[in-house]
């Protein structure tokens, strides 16, 4: 696994892996405010076809888009962003699917929970995006989305802090199978 946009702290691999998420960090482009940021932390490995990607992430969100998740990566362009995002003093689920512009939805997650499972599946073009709180694992589709055609792709752990200092999060369990 590679490292675009190494932060100056972390420690682990892909089974436990502590981030120290740098403030003014994010992917994003245009779409209402008009700039462009591809500088989040991104650990990653190759991956090519369909695949199915997992991981657990837990974050010490405390400022506005504090974000902790998976990003699928074909360029700077065209990418997914997805896992817990901190908006209105709580925790989201979020996604973020990039094709020239973001775009962006949420879904508020119940009870601010210690750790979420994040999943995508990529089936040809298609990207779906899963979530899972609690003991139960229940995974529950929160968005579907087109990537393109490329058929190998950028996929790993992904941590931003858009607005704040940074904070802390910690990924855990990640696999592509």
């Amino acid at each position: 696994m590679q490292w675009d946009n190494e932060p100056a702290s972390w420690r682990g691999d892909a089974d436990h892996l502590v981030v120290d998420v740098e403030g003014d960090t994010d992917y994003w482009r245009v779409t209402k405010h008009g700039f462009v940021a591809d500088d989040a932390h991104f650990y990653h490995r190759p991956v090519s076809g369909d695949f199915t990607a997992t991981v657990t992430v837990a974050g010490e969100y405390a400022t506005l888009y504090d974000q902790g998740g998976l990003l699928v990566r074909a360029d700077d362009r065209t990418w997914l962003k997805c896992g817990v995002e901190y908006v209105d003093d709580r925790q989201h689920a979020s996604a973020v699917v990039t094709r020239e512009f973001s775009d962006w939805s949420v879904v508020p997650l119940d009870g601010d929970p210690e750790a979420v499972r994040v999943r995508v599946e990529r089936t040809d073009e298609t990207v779906e995006v899963f979530v899972a709180t609690g003991a139960t694992d229940e995974f529950t589709m929160i968005r579907q989305g087109y990537l393109g055609e490329t058929e190998t792709l950028a996929v790993g752990p992904m941590a931003a802090a858009p607005q704040g200092d940074g904070f802390t999060c910690t990924f855990e369990e990640f696999t592509v199978e």
